[in-house]
Order: structure tokens, then C-alpha cells, then sequence
């Protein structure tokens, strides 16, 4: 029975650590989305964008009618990739496709081993989120615009 109630603790004080930061809101998710968007313009093409907290609970998708709609869980799924394994996806992919003992991996339900989701970090060094862009005319310019938006975040000390 001790065990079963440290068990309980254990998954409860987990749970509650999982939960996203306070300094992730829909303003952060906002500015990712807003920057995302303008480094596409900048290369001319619209996309959609998708932005994940540290739980990966989506906080914002948004698309202009102008990007097909599977785009939208492309984002989404970039995003979440980028969360869970803590790395951008081009890399990530890459690597993927270069390593057998990594190669199925894309397999796993959910993550999406294509360029456009990075992961940003807090101020002590922790994954906060991830933003996720798809529909920008190939992988590099996915994770262009993805970096350009993470990289617009204000720096903290």
C-alpha cells in the first residue's frame, strides 16, 4: 500500500511539472505565428502555423485560405515532434533517414520527420514549446521561417 501512495505522488508531482510554464501564452503563441508568417511573405509563400506548448497542447493553429488544409496538421504535427524530441525536425529527419537504428521512428504515431518545427527554451534551459510551419515550399524554407520565429522571442537573461 506505501508503494501504491508513492506511486500516486510520484505521477501526481509529474503531472503537475508537465503542465506549461506561465510565461507561454497565446501572446507568445501570437508573436510565433505573426513571425513565422512574415519570414515565409519574406520568401513568398503563405503557410500555416501551428505553435505547442511544453505539454504539447496546441495553442494556436491559423492558415490563410491560400495553403491547403492538410498543412495545418503538418504544422501541428512539426511542432509536437520538435517538442517531444527536444531538436528541429530537419535535423531530426535527416538524421532519421541516415541511421537505421533511427530509421523507424517515423513510424511512431504523431511525429512528422519533415523540416519547419523547432523547439524553443525557457530562461533556465528547458523546452517551452515549439512552433511548427508547413506549406513553404519545401523543408529548408518550413525551417527557415520556423527558426525566424523562435529567434524573434526576446531574449532573457
Amino acid at each position: 500500500m506505501r508503494s501504491l501512495f508513492t506511486a500516486l505522488v510520484l505521477s501526481t508531482a509529474f503531472i503537475a511539472r508537465a503542465e506549461p510554464g506561465a510565461d507561454v501564452t497565446l501572446a507568445t503563441a501570437e508573436h510565433l505565428a505573426s513571425a513565422a508568417r512574415a519570414a515565409c511573405r519574406a520568401l513568398g509563400r503563405d503557410v500555416a502555423v501551428a505553435v505547442v506548448d511544453a505539454s504539447g497542447q496546441t495553442l494556436l493553429m491559423s492558415r490563410p485560405a491560400s495553403v491547403g488544409p492538410h498543412n495545418l496538421e503538418a504544422a501541428r504535427r512539426k511542432a509536437y515532434t520538435a517538442l517531444s524530441t527536444r531538436q528541429p525536425t530537419l535535423a531530426l529527419g535527416r538524421q532519421a533517414r541516415s541511421q537505421p537504428d533511427t530509421a523507424a521512428l517515423q513510424y511512431l504515431p504523431e511525429l512528422l520527420l519533415l523540416g519547419g518545427g523547432v523547439p524553443w527554451r525557457d530562461a533556465g534551459g528547458d523546452v517551452a514549446g515549439a512552433v511548427g510551419v508547413a506549406g513553404g515550399g519545401g523543408p529548408e524554407n518550413d525551417d527557415a521561417c520556423a527558426r525566424a520565429a523562435v529567434d524573434s522571442l526576446p531574449r532573457r537573461p
